[in-house]
């Protein structure tokens, strides 16, 4: 099975750098190839790609372009700004809201081409203890270690503990690898963060 492809559109190379590293994070099992421009990407045969990350910029230069890929386009932009029909992720917030964002945006049908190639766990197999999904539950939600064991009734050491098991079992690097996880596996939806 060929792995999906996502392209990210962008002139500012900072963003997509960043942005590529996030959803090889999110996604390992997806290409992100990225483009400078739209003359760069058009080279490519676009039906190869799965969606496009493109800039505010760049998507309102090429509008037509982007209009006929309208399910598979992600417009980047600063704020709030909202486009009719078109799907936007606000790049001017934390690492955590993007995240959460793109989960978002999956949970909501707009990952249907990348879904199957997504790990999840599989089976009985539980990953995590019940004690370690409570932990990283809270910890999806924001809590810091004093209020998830305020809350859990337990010592802040023994949260510290059970935080570094679940970032080891999950071969976790950040928070956001976390959250995917407990997103992806039904464990906390995304409503809920």
């Amino acid at each position: 099975m060929i792995a999906p492809r996502i392209a990210i559109v962008d002139y500012n190379i900072l963003t997509c750098i960043g942005l590529q590293q996030l959803l090889s994070d999110l996604l390992p099992m997806v290409e992100t190839v990225v483009y400078n421009s739209l003359k760069d990407l058009e080279e490519e045969n676009d039906c190869q790609f799965a969606h496009f990350f493109v800039s505010s910029r760049i998507y309102f230069e090429n509008v037509q372009f982007f209009r006929e890929r309208q399910r598979k386009t992600i417009v980047l932009v600063n704020g709030d700004l909202h486009i009719n029909d078109v799907y936007t992720l606000n790049v001017c917030q934390s690492e955590k809201a993007i995240v959460l964002a793109i989960m978002g945006l999956y949970s909501k049908g707009h990952g249907h081409a990348i879904s199957e190639h997504i790990p999840k766990q599989g089976g009985n197999e539980q990953l995590l203890s019940t004690r370690e999904t409570e932990v990283a539950v809270l910890l999806c939600k924001g809590f810091i270690n004093k209020e998830i064991a305020a809350q859990l009734e337990l010592a802040v050491t023994t949260v510290i503990t059970h935080r570094k098991n679940i970032m080891e079992k999950l071969h976790a690097r950040s928070l956001a690898d976390v959250i995917v996880y407990c997103v992806l596996n039904g464990v906390v939806n995304v409503e809920d963060l």
